[in-house]
């Protein structure tokens, strides 16, 4: 799996449309960066998606996966444990678990561990199909 400049996930899991059915995080070879692994339990199109991916973080503190980016798709991302901030469309929240995020598409956003301990997150984001950007 990469995690390219523009924060587009790829990896094995890529398929022609995503399989019906339950990954658990067991069964999903982990990526390791400074400070941050991550986990893509799927990345591909649906019948109505062009693309969309969906997977959990780990950030050690002061972590996080990249500096705040933006890109086509809308994300939401929901805080499992620990404590960070969330910055999106230029505001910065505190967040700790429970709390979720949404960002529509092009919008800066990102997420730090400000906490000590690691802070979990699970994100999601696709395209529609014929969306601006989608192919």
């Amino acid at each position: 799996m990469t995690v390219d400049h523009d924060s587009t996930v790829t990896n094995d899991i890529r398929a022609t449309e995503l399989p019906n059915g339950v990954r658990r995080v067991e069964q999903i070879t982990p990526t390791h960066y400074p400070g941050c692994t991550i986990f893509v339990h799927y990345n591909g199109p649906t019948a109505q998606l062009s693309a969309v991916s969906m997977g959990m973080v780990v950030l050690d503190p002061g972590g996080s996966p990249h500096e705040p980016h933006r890109h086509p798709e809308e994300e939401f991302m929901l805080v499992a444990s620990g404590t960070g901030e969330i910055v999106c469309d230029g505001k910065t929240t505190v967040a700790g678990p429970g709390s979720v995020m949404y960002c529509a598409g092009d919008v800066l956003h990102g997420i730090t561990n400000t906490g000590a301990e690691p802070l979990t997150f699970y994100w999601s984001k696709w395209m529609a199909k014929g969306a601006k950007g989608s192919s």
